[in-house]
């Protein structure tokens, strides 16, 4: 028995187009939007009365997806605090490599994210960051070099 593949990841936001733009600008292609208001949905994430609109994005050429969920009903819980830093309890990031680390962040700085920390420096491997986008979804960039 083992896990063939990692699908994708679920991120549940409020404004669906705005998250899109960001994954988009840092450089997914968008998969696919779509609504669902489907009893079988219900009966795997244990919810009644469910009405949301999904996108799925992809990472051109490699493997890897996000999908983002809009729940109309029932009204998504909103975490606390809403800024939750990186310590909090759960999923709190999706890391991505990235061919230029400072192109990337610069291009979604554009968009209104931010740095949340700054760029380091991991030995002579890696250049890290954080950077948080809309609705405080916190991705983190990677930059091997060489």
């Amino acid at each position: 028995m083992a896990i063939q593949r990692m699908d994708n990841v679920l991120i549940v936001v409020e404004d669906l187009d705005a998250v899109i733009a960001f994954f988009v600008e840092l450089g997914m292609e968008l998969e696919g939007k779509w609504s669902l208001e489907e009893r079988w949905a219900e009966r795997v994430i244990g919810l009644d009365g469910v009405r949301q609109d999904n996108a799925m994005l992809r990472i051109p050429g490699a493997p890897g997806r996000i999908e983002l969920a809009r729940f109309h009903t029932p009204a998504a819980i909103r975490p606390e605090p809403a800024n939750a830093p990186v310590n909090t309890l759960g999923i709190r990031r999706v890391m991505f490599a990235v061919d230029d680390i400072k192109d990337v962040v610069a291009r979604l700085q554009a968009h209104g994210a931010e740095l949340v920390g700054e760029i380091v420096q991991y030995e002579n491997i890696y250049l890290l960051c954080y950077i948080r986008g809309p609705e405080n979804i916190i991705v983190g960039l990677a930059e091997q070099l060489s």
